[in-house]
């Protein structure tokens, strides 16, 4: 019986799944768009909404449960490090750092009125290799 058990296993251990679906919801944050399959972005899908339901309200809760979600390292940053960074030099920071931003000050702010449903899986062709159907998943 399969009571319960409502998610793929894309053929993985659970720890190569969950650090699966935490690298394609960060690339899909950094690009809003990304190119997989149909079985990997269905289940990515299960994994960004909530996220950008979180980022719709910038609480420091919702930015500490996604920092646990997404596996990030919000390191902090040496008063040199800050300083550049107010100026506007955003080398200092580090890549999640920048995840997290683009999550909360663009993509946050972008769905606050819209109830649910912010990806849209675009159907592609199937992959030379192996015939496995390939799709785009991107931001709406």
């Amino acid at each position: 019986m399969r009571h319960r058990k409502n998610k793929t296993k894309l053929n993985r251990t659970t720890a190569h799944k969950k650090a699966l679906m935490r690298n394609l919801a960060k690339e899909l944050i950094k690009h809003e768009s990304i190119s997989t399959t149909k079985e990997k972005a269905k289940e990515l899908k299960k994994v960004f909404e909530p996220l950008v339901t979180l980022a719709k309200s910038d609480s420091l809760h919702a930015r500490r449960l996604v920092l646990k979600e997404l596996g990030l390292h919000n390191n902090s940053l040496t008063p040199k490090e800050a300083r550049k960074a107010k100026a506007g030099d955003t080398s200092a920071y580090n890549i999640d750092r920048l995840i997290l931003d683009k999550l909360f000050k663009e993509l946050g702010p972008r769905y606050k009125e819209r109830p649910g449903g912010y990806t849209r899986i675009v159907l592609g062709s199937k992959r030379v290799g192996d015939d496995a159907q390939t799709c785009f998943i991107e931001c709406v």
